[in-house]
């Protein structure tokens, strides 16, 4: 009997062993979520909650503002009659300069204009995301600055 219980935990033991893969983020974002992330953002509408370029927190450039995901990536922020039109996307990083490994996510913003949309643009890394919220992060690559974007589903 003794014999039947160390290989049961010896067993368990192999099999928790090596599951855990060492390549996974820490953060449990893997390429399996980009369908997943982006089903998510592209229901609702969202507004920014966080922006903290450089540690300057410039929230207020967007209060008022809502933003919705839609189809064929085009972004649009509208606050009343006031209206920018942008792009977005959901896509594997697979660059071995990338802040984190080498194979995350990205969420990419691009604003051509007004200035304070075209600080938006980036391929942010994704800290966490749920179906109310997306936590995003960016480190400068330059002068090691660190941006954070919050969208929160309105």
């Amino acid at each position: 009997m003794r014999g039947l219980n160390l290989f049961i935990a010896g067993m368990f033991l192999f099999t928790l062993v090596t599951s855990c893969n060492s390549d996974d983020d820490s953060n449990g974002i893997n390429n399996g979520n980009i369908n997943a992330i982006t089903n998510v953002v592209k229901t609702g509408t969202w507004k920014i909650t966080t922006f903290s370029e450089n540690g300057n927190d410039e929230t207020n450039n967007f209060t008022g503002y809502n933003f919705t995901f839609g189809d064929n990536n085009v972004l649009t922020a509208t606050n009343g009659a006031d209206v920018h039109t942008g792009t977005w996307s959901v896509t594997t990083s697979n660059s071995s300069s990338d802040d984190n490994s080498a194979n995350d996510i990205d969420f990419n913003i691009g604003f051509v204009s007004p200035q304070e949309f075209t600080d938006l643009s980036d391929d942010w890394d994704i800290i966490e995301y749920s179906s109310g919220v997306i936590k995003l992060i960016d480190v400068s690559g330059g002068n090691g600055g660190t941006d954070y974007l919050t969208f929160e589903k309105n």
